[in-house]
């Protein structure tokens, strides 16, 4: 597998420096990680992903 190019979020860089990195491999599939632990790489479809976002954010807004 080639190499992956990491992006960090966004909403990363919390007070102890948490922060989420996503990248794109060759097959659509996203990867994902955390700084306190990347050699632990999560894989998702973009439909997953968008999935988990709508549902934290509905919460976060009081509705779910």
């Amino acid at each position: 597998m080639p190499e992956l190019i990491w992006q960090k979020s966004t909403f990363s860089g919390g007070p102890q420096g948490e922060c989420i990195y996503i990248a794109t491999a060759p097959d659509g599939t996203l990867r994902l990680r955390e700084s306190d632990a990347p050699d632990t790489v999560l894989a998702t479809a973009p439909q997953g992903l968008a999935g988990l976002l709508h549902h934290a954010r509905a919460r976060a807004q009081g509705h779910g």
